[in-house]
This record gives C-alpha cells, sequence and structure tokens, in this order.
C-alpha cells in the first residue's frame, strides 16, 4: 500500500474516532490561569465568579489557590500557567518602591494591571481585653503567611502606629484562627474583601471575639478609611472603623495570543459587571473599573483590545512559519 493511501486511512480513522474535532475545539478554546488566594478567602471567590462569567464565552479559566498576594505577583511574574492573579496594590507599590533589588525590577517591568476591583478591608480578630490597635503591644499576633499580602500590610501598618507586638506570628488563617480559640495568641489580622467566607462560618458569638478598630491618622494618610458594617459576621453588633486596600487584577505582559485572550476577558468583565453583581461575591457591586491605578501601567492588550480586532485577527491568514511537519503533511495532501 502506497504511503499517501496509508496516511489517508489513519486520518479518516481518527476522524471517526472522534479525536480531530476535540482538537478542532482545543484550538477553539481560550485557555488561561488566575492565581487567588485561599480557598475561603473572598480573592477565591471572585476568582470563581470569573471562571463561571468567562466560561460562557469558551474560555476555560483554571482558578488556583495560594498564600496570597506576595505570592501571587511573582507567581504571575515566573509561572506561564498563571497569567492572572489578584494582588494588593500596597504589594504592588512595594514592589515598584523598593530600590536597588534587580529582581524587583524585572518583576516590576513585567507585571502589569488589567482592571481595579474591590477593597479588600484589614480585620483584626481579637479578644475581649483588645479594644485598639495600641492594646496590641506586647500580645501575640498572627500577621499571615510571609507569602501573603497579609504579612506585608501588618509589617507597615505596625510599623506606622509604632506598635510592638510580643510575637508576630507568620502564620495562615486557618492556623490563627484555630490558635485564637485555643488562647496561643490574642488577635489575628487578615487583609480581605468583606464578607470574608472564614470569618463569616467559623467564628461564633460564644467565641468571644470582636473585630479592632483602626483609627489612627498615620495609618489612613497611607490606606483609605473603611468601614465594616453591623451585621456583616453574624457575631458583629456595631460598625467598625478600619482601612482598605485596593484588590488589583494584574497579568504577566504577555506579546502572544495570552495577550487577545486576556483582552477578550477583560472585555467581558466590562461587558457583564451587570451579571457579575447579581450572580458573584457582594464586592462586585462596589466595584468601578475606571478607578485610577497610580505608579502603574495598564495592560496594553486591555487597552487596545476590541472585539472587531479580535475577528479580523481570526479571519485573516498570516503568513507560516517553517515547519518541516507542515511542509510534510503540505506534500501528501496537495
Amino acid at each position: 500500500m502506497d504511503k499517501r493511501v496509508i496516511v489517508i486511512v489513519w486520518v479518516t480513522m481518527m476522524v471517526l474516532a472522534g479525536f480531530l474535532p476535540a482538537m478542532a475545539a482545543d484550538h477553539e478554546q481560550g485557555y488561561l490561569g488566575i492565581i487567588t488566594g485561599d480557598v475561603k478567602s473572598t480573592a477565591h471567590q471572585i476568582g470563581m465568579d470569573l471562571k463561571a462569567l468567562v466560561t460562557r464565552s469558551n474560555i476555560h479559566l483554571a482558578v488556583f489557590s495560594s498564600n496570597g498576594s506576595v505570592e501571587n505577583v511573582y507567581a504571575v511574574y515566573q509561572r506561564p500557567g498563571n497569567h492572572m492573579g489578584l494582588v494588593q496594590s500596597d504589594a504592588l507599590a512595594f514592589v515598584a518602591k523598593v530600590k536597588g533589588d534587580p529582581r524587583l525590577k524585572l518583576i516590576a517591568d513585567k507585571i502589569k494591571w488589567v482592571y481595579p476591583l474591590y477593597n479588600q478591608e484589614i480585620h483584626i480578630l481579637g479578644k475581649g481585653e483588645i479594644h485598639s490597635l495600641g492594646d496590641l503591644d506586647d500580645k501575640r499576633v498572627a500577621i499571615g503567611n510571609v507569602e501573603s499580602g497579609t504579612y506585608l500590610t501588618s509589617r507597615l501598618i505596625f510599623e506606622i502606629a509604632g506598635v510592638q507586638p510580643r510575637q508576630m506570628v507568620a502564620i495562615g488563617n486557618s492556623q490563627a484562627l484555630a490558635a485564637l480559640k485555643a488562647g496561643s495568641i490574642d488577635a489575628m489580622v487578615t487583609v480581605d474583601g468583606a464578607p470574608v467566607e472564614r470569618l463569616a462560618l467559623e467564628v461564633a458569638p460564644a467565641d468571644g471575639f470582636h473585630l479592632i478598630p483602626i483609627t489612627h491618622d498615620g495609618i489612613r494618610s497611607f490606606y483609605p478609611a473603611s468601614r465594616i458594617p453591623a451585621g456583616t459576621y453574624p457575631w458583629q453588633a456595631a460598625d467598625v472603623d478600619t482601612v482598605s486596600v485596593m484588590a488589583l487584577l494584574v497579568a504577566y505582559d504577555f506579546r502572544n495570543h495570552h495577550c487577545n485572550t486576556i483582552g477578550k476577558v477583560a472585555w467581558l468583565i466590562k461587558e457583564n459587571l451587570d451579571w457579575l453583581r447579581l450572580n458573584g461575591h457582594p464586592k462586585w457591586k462596589s466595584v468601578d473599573l475606571s478607578e485610577p491605578v497610580n505608579g502603574w501601567e495598564q495592560y496594553p492588550c486591555v487597552k487596545d483590545f476590541t472585539p472587531a480586532a479580535i475577528e479580523a485577527e481570526t479571519e485573516s491568514s498570516p503568513v507560516r512559519k517553517p515547519n518541516p511537519v507542515a511542509d510534510a503533511i503540505e506534500a501528501v495532501f496537495p
């Protein structure tokens, strides 16, 4: 049997077996990854909301959990599977402002913001005898995993306020809440958008914990004032004044097909914000996509994206690069 007949028979068998349709569908679907936060964090829920939105437009978005913003900004820079991430604005500012570290400069050059999303309130959960930030002096305080945004924010606010805990324990939210209940720490800090699932479901009135206000003028000159309304959590009876930090959707500065897919995701968010507000986490209700992000560049693939441009690109026939496999196929099927 001649080679050409063998190839034709093989291709026919693949078609009948259903392999080629699957390959075609693979090619048409966009694939992206987004790194978020703890699985019970608002950040992770926001990622899941985006997954639900873009799936309807044939984009597969893999949502990855993480330790938080510090891990996320490096993951987006370093790992090809994490095309986008949710990062606190103070973590990005830290990367940009620390001079003399060439690695941070590389990260700052390659990370672009897609959209500002929502405010993440600084929650300090403490025992009954702790009523103010100053009361954390000489106390044991959990400040988040070292790769979390909470860790950075905690260190900054304690530095600004001159608060000196006896021990700053670098553990994540799950361990911190368990330690607080066990009495091995006196308070814990978490930076996340209210309501935070873990605090809503895993803290009870019987625990005797409450949120500690942050009203320090120095901190409020750096972080915007915010308020967690009474009843945000089942155990929270009164409004709590605090401060917040913006959560940003960021992306690696791709110059390939991911550029258009990320541009399309951003366009879908903008066009379907009402859907997200209706179907997603309550934080979507406060999202203002036009809010400025000072000191950082918006991803050009987001600014320049139009549905018409992507359709034109799909319909065009770009010049193919040399490929011996493709050449052999064309030789068999002239």
